[in-house]
C-alpha cells in the first residue's frame, strides 16, 4: 500500500526536470552537507514566487535541485517508498552523486537497451495493425465480397474494439507489470493475426479485426509507462519521438515486403494477401516471444537465469534510479506489481485539469487520418498499379519520420508544447483544401500523388502531446490512468475518421474533405485553448499560494492530501 498524504516541504509539485548534482563522484561529505543545507534553506520556504514562471515551465530554473537534500523531504519519500514496497527502494540514496558524462554514456546504454527493443515492439504492433491497408491494395475486398463502405465498418469494430480494451489493459499492466503483460499482448494477438489468412467472409472479417482491436487496445500506453520507469519526464517525449518513428518505418518495410509478399500470388492456390497476413503474423509472434526475455521489470530486475550479469553495474542501478526519482519523486509511489486501486481510479477520471489534452487527442489526428487509411485505394483508382502503389507510400513515410523528429526535437529546444505540437494542424489545413477543391484524381495522377504524399508528411505532435499528459498528471496511479484515457480519445478520433470517406463520395472524396477543413480549425482552436486554459490555472493558482503566509504554505505542504496535478504548489505544463 502507499500512503495518502503528502510529504513537508515537497517540491515534486514543481515541474522538476532532469535533476543531478552538479560534483564528480569524488565529491567530499563536507561538499554534500554544504549543498544540503543551502538545498533545505531553499526549500523551505518555497511560496509562488520560486515556483517557476509558466513562461519557462520551470525547466530552467529547477534544472540543477535535487528535492532529497533537504532531510524532511527525504524522509518522507523513505516512508512513502517503503511502505509501497518501492522494487527500487533500496538504491534511493538522496547524497549519491554522478557526473554529467557518466549520465550521458548511461542514458545512451538505455537508448539501446531500452528505447530500442520498445520501437522494435511498437513495429511489431504497428506491422499487424496496418498490414489492411497493403492487404486491400490487393484483392482482398472483392475475393471476401466486401465494400468499400465494409472496410470502414471493419476498421470502426477495431477501433471500438481498441478502445475499450485501453482502460482494462493498462489496469492489468499495472497489476502484473507490462514486463510480462505486453509480451503476452503480442502472442495473443500475432495468432488471432496470423489466422486471417483463412477470412472466408464479411463475419470472419470483423471477427478478427475485433479479436485484434481487443488484444492490441492497451499496448502504447503501456509501452509508455515502461518507459517511464528509465527516463525522465523531459527525456520521454525525444524517446517516444523515436517510438512513433517505428510507425513510419514500419510502413516502408511492410511495403517493401508487401511488394515481394505479393508475387507470391497463387501459391499453393492462396492469394497474396492470404500469404501477406500470414508471415507478417509469424514476425510479429517472433518479436512477442523475444519480448519475454528482453523486458526486464525495472533497472534492479534486468539480472535473470538467461541474464546472469544484467544490464547495468551496480552504481549504474543506482544512477538510473535515482535521477528518475529527483526528476519526479511519485514514480516511486507504487510499485511494479501494483495494481490501481478503485479510488485512485476515480480521483484520475475525474481530473478535469487533464481533459483539453484529451480534447487535442480526439480532434488533432483525424483530418491526416482518412488520406493514410485510404492511400492505397486513392493510388490504385488513380491508375497505379498494386506493386507500384505500395513502393509510392514509401516516400511519405521518409518524410513523416524526418518531420516528427524535427517538431519533437523543437519542443524540447524552445521548452513549448502547444504552440509547436499545433504545427501539424496548420500544416495539414492548406493540404486538406487542396484536396477538397482537386479536380485531377485519374488525369493527373501525379499530382494527386504528390498532394496525397505531403499530407501524409505532417510532423506528428503525438510523442509531445503523450508526454504532455504524463507530466501533467503528476502521480504514477494518475499517470496510468491518463495515458489510457487520451489513447483512448485518441481512438475515438480514428471512429469518426472511420467515417467520413464513404463509397458514395469516391473517388474524390469532396464531401469527406470539407468535413476535414472544419475538425483542422477545431485542432488549432484546441490546442490555443489547452494553451489559454494552463496559462489561466497556473496564475490562478499562484494568487491563491501567494496570498497565504509562509507558515500555511509549509502547512499546506506537510498536511494536504491532495495528490498529482489537484496539489495547489504544482503548475501545469503548457
Amino acid at each position: 500500500m502507499s500512503l495518502n498524504i503528502e510529504p513537508p516541504e515537497v517540491v515534486t509539485a514543481i515541474d522538476v526536470v532532469n535533476t543531478r548534482t552538479a560534483h564528480a563522484p569524488s565529491s567530499s561529505a563536507t561538499d554534500v552537507d554544504k549543498n544540503a543545507a543551502a538545498t533545505k534553506e531553499t526549500s523551505a520556504g518555497i511560496g509562488a514566487s520560486d515556483i517557476p514562471s509558466s513562461d519557462d515551465d520551470g525547466d530552467s530554473l529547477e534544472a540543477l535541485k535535487n528535492p532529497f537534500l533537504d532531510p524532511d523531504v527525504a524522509a518522507y519519500w523513505r516512508g512513502v517508498y517503503d511502505n509501497a514496497n518501492y522494487e527500487c527502494r533500496h538504491v534511493f540514496d538522496p547524497h549519491f552523486t554522478w557526473s554529467e558524462e557518466e549520465e550521458r554514456k548511461l542514458v545512451r546504454k538505455l537508448d539501446w537497451r531500452v528505447c530500442l527493443w520498445a520501437c522494435v515492439m511498437f513495429f511489431g504492433l504497428q506491422v499487424d495493425r496496418g498490414n489492411l491497408v497493403q492487404a486491400v491494395s490487393d484483392n482482398l475486398l472483392p475475393e471476401l465480397g466486401l465494400t468499400t463502405n465494409d472496410y470502414n465498418y471493419g476498421n470502426t469494430v477495431f477501433l471500438v474494439s481498441f478502445l475499450l480494451a485501453e482502460l482494462p489493459s493498462q489496469l492489468v499492466s499495472k497489476k502484473i507489470g507490462p514486463d510480462r503483460w505486453i509480451p503476452m499482448q503480442m502472442v495473443l494477438w500475432s495468432i488471432v493475426a496470423i489466422s486471417q489468412t483463412a477470412l472466408s467472409g464479411r463475419t470472419s472479417f470483423l471477427v478478427t479485426r475485433a479479436l485484434l482491436g481487443v488484444l492490441e487496445g492497451g499496448f502504447i500506453p503501456d509501452i509508455v509507462l515502461w518507459l517511464s520507469y528509465f527516463y525522465t519526464s523531459r527525456e520521454l517525449p525525444v524517446r517516444l519521438s523515436y517510438f512513433w518513428t517505428a510507425l513510419s518505418l514500419t510502413t516502408i518495410v511492410t511495403s517493401l515486403l508487401a511488394f515481394a509478399i505479393f508475387h507470391l500470388d497463387g501459391v499453393h492456390g492462396r492469394s497474396g494477401w492470404r500469404w501477406l497476413f500470414l508471415i507478417e503474423g509469424l514476425i510479429t509472434l517472433a518479436v512477442g516471444i523475444a519480448s519475454f526475455f528482453l523486458m526486464p521489470a525495472s533497472a534492479v530486475q534486468t539480472k535473470a537465469w538467461y541474464r546472469p550479469k544484467g544490464w547495468f553495474t551496480d552504481r549504474e542501478v543506482s544512477i538510473v534510479v535515482n535521477r528518475v526519482l529527483r526528476d519526479d519523486p511519485s514514480k516511486g509511489d507504487m510499485h511494479n506489481r501494483q495494481a490501481v486501486t478503485p479510488r485512485r481510479l476515480w480521483e484520475a477520471l475525474k481530473d478535469y485539469d487533464l481533459w483539453p489534452l484529451y480534447i487535442i487527442g480526439l480532434l488533432v489526428y483525424i483530418p491526416q487520418s482518412p488520406p493514410s487509411t485510404y492511400i492505397t485505394l486513392i493510388l490504385k483508382s488513380a491508375g497505379f498499379s498494386t506493386f507500384n502503389t505500395n513502393l509510392l507510400t514509401i516516400p511519405a513515410s521518409v518524410f513523416h519520420i524526418i518531420t516528427l523528429i524535427l517538431l519533437t526535437r523543437l519542443s524540447d529546444i524552445v521548452k513549448e508544447r502547444s504552440f509547436v505540437a499545433m504545427i501539424q494542424s496548420l500544416w495539414t489545413l492548406p493540404c486538406v483544401i487542396a484536396l477538397r477543391f482537386w479536380p485531377g484524381l485519374i488525369v493527373n495522377r501525379w499530382g494527386t500523388y504528390a498532394l496525397v504524399t505531403t499530407v501524409l508528411s505532417y510532423p506528428y505532435c503525438h510523442a509531445i502531446v503523450v508526454g504532455w499528459t504524463s507530466k501533467n498528471s503528476n502521480n504514477v496511479g494518475a499517470r496510468s490512468v491518463s495515458a489510457a484515457l487520451y489513447n483512448i480519445s485518441v481512438q475515438m478520433g480514428g471512429i469518426i475518421s472511420a467515417y467520413i470517406y464513404r463509397a458514395d463520395d469516391a473517388p474524390y472524396y469532396h464531401r469527406g474533405n470539407k468535413f476535414l477543413i472544419v475538425i483542422n480549425f477545431l485542432a488549432i482552436a484546441s490546442f490555443l485553448f489547452a494553451k489559454g486554459y494552463y496559462i489561466f490555472r497556473n496564475k490562478q493558482r499562484e494568487r491563491v499560494w501567494n496570498a497565504m503566509s509562509r507558515e500555511e504554505q509549509i502547512k499546506y505542504k506537510r498536511e494536504t492530501r491532495l495528490q498529482g496535478s489537484r496539489r495547489l504548489d504544482f503548475r501545469f505544463a503548457h
